[in-house]
């Protein structure tokens, strides 16, 4: 099976999983031919693999709807803005990177707990056709406990919003990451 139809097989995958109490991206109006909608721009399947928590929450997917619907992404939130950083000290762009999250349902509020089975669910049965044969960066302990708990190598680094340092240490932690994976 080629790159392509693997990950056509995770977009079906996504839209075929749900679990009650959160919104699918097709109920809060973001299908499309991704598997996440940060995929419009980091979608790369043969790029650096980068795995975090979850894409968004429901009530700011729908605040800056308009905005997520044409990027897939809101740029200044410190998670992307220290991704920014990454990218300038690897000298690479979205476009040659691959971002994903763990959870592919929208949390009902901003930071919400993800119970663990709910986050290894969702792995199972759309992550892990995205991984593509590469080794996955882990955006903080959520993401990397899944990796770990489905035994999947990969490097753990601090997740862009951690409050540990500055945007410049994530960044270059995340930056040694991706080029040890």
């Amino acid at each position: 099976m080629t790159a392509k139809q693997t990950y056509q097989r995770a977009i079906a995958a996504r839209r075929a999983f749900a679990l009650p109490g959160y919104p699918t991206l097709a109920q809060a109006g973001f299908d499309g031919d991704y598997v996440s909608p940060i995929q419009m721009t980091s979608g790369n399947l043969a790029g650096p693999l980068l795995m975090s928590k979850d894409w968004l929450d429901a009530p700011s997917a729908k605040q800056h709807k308009d905005q997520l619907k044409r990027t897939g992404y809101l740029p200044n939130i410190p998670y992307n803005k220290v991704i920014d950083r990454v990218l300038q000290l690897l000298n690479l762009t979205r476009a040659d990177i691959y971002i994903t999250p763990i959870f592919h349902l929208l949390t009902p509020k901003r930071s919400s707990t993800i119970p663990p089975a709910h986050a290894r669910a969702c792995f199972d049965a759309v992550g892990r056709h995205e991984l593509l044969g590469r080794r996955p960066v882990a955006l903080g302990t959520d993401s990397a406990r899944v990796l770990a708990f489905f035994g999947i190598d990969h490097i753990t680094a601090p997740h862009p919003s951690a409050r540990i340092g500055s945007y410049d240490h994530r960044a270059n932690l995340i930056a040694e990451a991706v080029q040890a994976a």
